[in-house]
């Protein structure tokens, strides 16, 4: 589970000016420093929680794994001590899954945060990560009703205000998995990680929904998944746009109970 929220002290402006001080909840967010066989390959900033989920699916979604049977185990490394206590994740790979350190390394290390620093081109991504397979169908009335059930989904945010959300969901619009993180990316990886660890790649009969704007790296997140459709409840980019075109994936935008738009491979919705 996510982290409780932390309490800090506040002061409240307005009429009739400033008050007394008071106290807010606002969301946690610390450091989680990934390793591969003891290696240091990413630090991210993270909400604490689901971090062995948040580890797969940043390595999938990297190219460094793209099945379960790739990693032996992820440890939560407790030994280390003060402020890194917790804060450490070590992958365990199979023998058989090679890892070009100088390439990860070179795409990731400077700055995970920011999702794929060092992917210059869509040419790149899509060499790693072949277009979706077709079909399914999703009705238009399932995806106009995921806004709210995604909120109702995210008791932190409801606390803090503070946190992105993502949910996996089935044709049907029900949520199978919803992670929340301060990180779109992390809140993305850690939905992908849970179905990798549960053997379920590709997600060919699912999508994804996401509580802000969709971006380019969200979307070859997606597309490393196998994920036919992405919606999100702000706008796409450009390059987002581009990217779910080649890819095969049908990108939603602008997700409201009333409309929505509905910019590449709009055959996966029933009309």
């Amino acid at each position: 589970m996510n982290s409780a929220p932390a309490t800090v002290p506040v002061h409240r402006w307005g009429s009739p000016g400033v008050g007394v001080a008071e106290s807010d909840p606002v969301a946690v967010e610390e450091p989680l420093e990934i390793r591969v066989a003891d290696r240091s390959v990413a630090v991210v900033m993270r909400t604490p929680g689901h971090d062995r989920e948040l580890a797969a699916g940043f390595l999938l979604t990297e190219g460094v794994i793209r099945q379960a049977d790739d990693v032996l185990d992820i440890v939560l490394c407790r030994e280390q001590e003060g402020a890194n206590s917790g804060n450490v994740v070590n992958a365990l790979l199979a023998p058989t899954t090679p890892v070009d350190f100088t390439r990860l390394t070179r795409h990731v290390f400077s700055s995970s945060s920011c999702g794929v620093c060092g992917k210059v081109t869509l040419d790149a991504v899509l060499q790693n990560f072949p277009p979706v397979a077709p079909g399914p169908i999703f009705a238009p009335t399932a995806l106009a009703a995921l806004p709210a059930r995604l909120r109702a989904a995210q008791p932190v945010f409801a606390t803090t205000g503070g946190l992105h959300g993502c949910a996996l969901f089935d044709v049907k619009g029900e949520l199978e998995i919803v992670r929340e993180d301060v990180g779109r990316h992390n809140a993305l990886d850690k939905v992908l990680g849970r179905a990798l660890l549960d053997r379920r790649l590709p997600l060919t009969n699912t999508g994804l929904l996401l509580s802000g704007r969709l971006s380019f790296e969200l979307v070859q997140k997606a597309l490393a998944a196998g994920v036919p459709l992405v919606a999100g409840i702000g706008a796409p980019s450009s390059l987002a746009i581009a990217c779910a075109e080649r890819g095969g994936i049908t990108l939603v935008g602008f997700l409201r109970a009333e409309r929505f738009n509905i910019y590449t491979h709009a055959e996966r919705l029933a009309r």
